[in-house]
């Protein structure tokens, strides 16, 4: 009786246990399992179309069109009629068997799962192939959106699209190898936005590879969702503009809204038509694009570009001065031709104010731009507390209050900090006591500070807004929705109290009236601004060899209510005032009138080349390495 009884009992648990087993793997497991990774479920995806994007005034920027993929299932390819196939593709033989043993060798991938074989195939080709597509077993095409570019500008804004390589593949489940991701621009920033989400279909096989119904009556399959649309903060007619203006020079405005942030253009140049980064032309032209390494058409120098402030940077010195109350509007120094400075005065720094041996005050140092009025103004900084780092690190701190030395944390991927100097950077950097003198440089915007246009534009906009700004941004609204992200809509104040601005801006503005801007009024538009010209030194086969000056300007416009705030930096454009005074001034005229009455100073910046300068650059480089060698 004991032994049957102990028999029925470990025939019991051994069933259900069996039972448990069986429970776990075809229903608990079965419901988790990845379907991808069993060789008897096929999956066919549906890529969705990508959002589209708009312009500040709805303009349609980027559109979709269909692209066609020519796909392969490693594991269903069979004997086929090459040359036929290879003719329908119009691929060469040796194509055709590089790309197949690349697919059905490859390591990484499931032989079951689908694999790019040829990318974006023409319509006429896909009409053909569609017909005798029956008697090319493990092949299918593949539908897809791929971008178009209703105007060929804003490739820096705008980013382009390029496939995922295997890594990302593996790295993110979301992608397959060979599809399309965001690449620079807002394409790469609102990828998950603009993407959309995928949808996919899973279908039984049998031993044959056979289809055999949907995979558990459809419990997995997915529909696609549409990406989301952006409208971005820019006038495209003014991006436009600015980069018709730009056309054979090199460097970058960046135009802000002062009231929202919001970036109105970022200009680049040179640049490039986004257009010929899509479809099968990509490939040769991305080759040319990417290896420019003298013109840099992909490089942003609105956002990458560093440069020395120069002039402009007087004006956040003044602030600071006045600030820390070390001068005030009525302050004033003689000016003697320059500052001299350092041990017994035997250090001298030139000036072109021209206003010598007369007694000059704030608004009009800034007008006239005199190295010896911030100078001295800077060195009062410096010393004003008892130990240098102290009064050096308040200077410091002050600067950075305006967004300067820091990337500003707006919503475009690539960019520089450029550098603001502190204490410990020059305690580190001199062995030796040093003070004001030692950095004086400083004063003028030039020794180690750095800058890029979006800072400077950014600083600009903080000033004519009286000591605060909003973090510049290039997206306005998500799919109609606007930009709720404190970051974007909080003020940042800087730690200049609003009582010093007007005198300041009261300057800049006689700087468009009888300073270095005045030849580029616009009627009936108050414009304030001040013009820079800075000093252009490059190393060559570690030389150090002086170029053509950097062109600089930063504007805003009207004094009142401001609309519009910017910066310009032109590489080796000269003077301030004969290159970036009068772009600055078509620019607000742009924007602030609709359109330009001034038709020939814009003819005369549109066709200014400065191509004479950059090639300057090139032969100098030749002749230093020729002579190393």
């Amino acid at each position: 009786m004991k032994r049957s009884f102990l028999l029925i009992f470990l025939i019991t648990v051994v069933g259900i246990l069996y039972i448990g087993r069986l429970f776990q793997l075809q229903i608990l497991e079965g419901y988790i399992a990845n379907p991808t990774s069993s060789a008897t479920i096929k999956i066919e995806y549906d890529y969705p179309e990508r959002g589209y994007i708009y312009d500040r005034n709805k303009e349609l920027l980027v559109t979709n069109q269909v692209s066609y993929d020519v796909m392969a299932i490693p594991k269903e390819l069979r004997s086929l009629d090459t040359l036929e196939f290879c003719s329908l593709l119009k691929i060469s033989k040796q194509q055709f068997i590089k790309k197949v043993n690349k697919i059905k060798n490859h390591k990484r991938f499931k032989p079951w799962l689908p694999q790019v074989f040829l990318k974006h195939l023409a319509k006429e080709d896909y009409a053909f192939l569609q017909e005798k597509l029956h008697k090319f077993k493990g092949f299918y095409i593949q539908k897809r959106s791929i971008r178009n570019y209703p105007k060929p500008i804003a490739a820096n804004i705008l980013g382009f699209l390029a496939e995922v390589n295997e890594l990302q593949a593996k790295k993110n489940p979301d992608y397959q190898n060979g599809e399309l991701i965001g690449k620079l621009g807002v394409e790469r920033s609102y990828e998950k936005v603009l993407r959309g989400v995928k949808g996919r279909k899973y279908y039984n096989r049998d031993n044959l590879m056979r289809i055999k119904g949907s995979y558990k009556d459809g419990t997995f399959d997915t529909l696609a969702v549409t990406g989301k649309d952006l409208m971005l903060t820019i006038d495209s007619d003014l991006q436009e503009y600015g980069e018709k203006l730009m056309t054979g020079k090199r460097g970058g405005i960046v135009v802000i809204e002062p009231s929202s942030g919001e970036i109105l253009a970022l200009v680049t140049a040179p640049s490039y038509d986004p257009n010929v980064l899509v479809g099968r032309k990509r490939s040769k032209h991305s080759t040319i694009l990417f290896n420019d390494s003298i013109n840099n058409p992909t490089y942003d120098r609105g956002l990458q570009g560093v440069y020395p402030p120069g002039s402009p940077f007087k004006i956040l010195s003044g602030l600071v001065g006045l600030q820390e109350g070390v001068i005030n509007e009525n302050s004033y120094v003689y000016c003697y031709g320059g500052y001299r400075y350092g041990k017994k005065k035997k250090e001298f720094m030139g000036c072109h104010c021209n206003t010598y041996g007369k007694p000059i005050r704030l608004k009009k140092a800034i007008a006239n731009s005199c190295n010896s009025y911030f100078s001295d103004a800077y060195r009062k900084i410096i010393d004003k507390p008892k130990k240098t780092e102290i009064g050096f690190n308040n200077w410091s701190n002050h600067i950075k209050s305006f967004g300067l030395g820091d990337f500003l944390g707006y919503d475009l991927p690539v960019g520089q900090p450029g550098l603001i100097p502190n204490a410990k950077y020059y305690n580190n950097r001199y062995k030796f006591r040093w003070g004001a003198t030692t950095t004086i440089s400083n004063a003028i915007g030039q020794g180690e500070i750095q800058t890029t246009p979006i800072q400077l534009a950014n600083a600009t906009a903080a000033i004519a807004n009286k000591g605060f700004y909003y973090t510049p941004h290039i997206v306005k609204k998500i799919d109609g929705n606007g930009i709720k992200d404190e970051k974007f809509t909080q003020k940042k104040y800087t730690s200049i109290a609003p009582e010093h601005f007007p005198v300041v801006i009261d300057a800049m503005h006689e700087v468009f009236k009888t300073g270095t801007g005045k030849y580029h009024q616009v009627k009936g538009i108050d414009i304030c601004g001040k013009t820079g010209t800075v000093e252009n030194f490059t190393r060559i086969d570690g030389k150090k060899v002086q170029l053509e000056d950097h062109s600089i300007l930063i504007a805003f416009a009207p004094k009142d209510n401001p609309k519009i705030a910017m910066a310009i930096f032109v590489e080796n454009g000269g003077y301030g005032s004969t290159i970036a005074a009068p772009i600055t001034s078509l620019m607000i005229e742009k924007y602030l009138n609709g359109h330009v009455e001034r038709k020939k100073l814009e003819e005369k910046m549109v066709h200014l080349s400065l191509q004479n300068e950059y090639d300057k650059l090139i032969k100098k480089r030749d002749s230093i390495e020729a002579a190393r060698k």
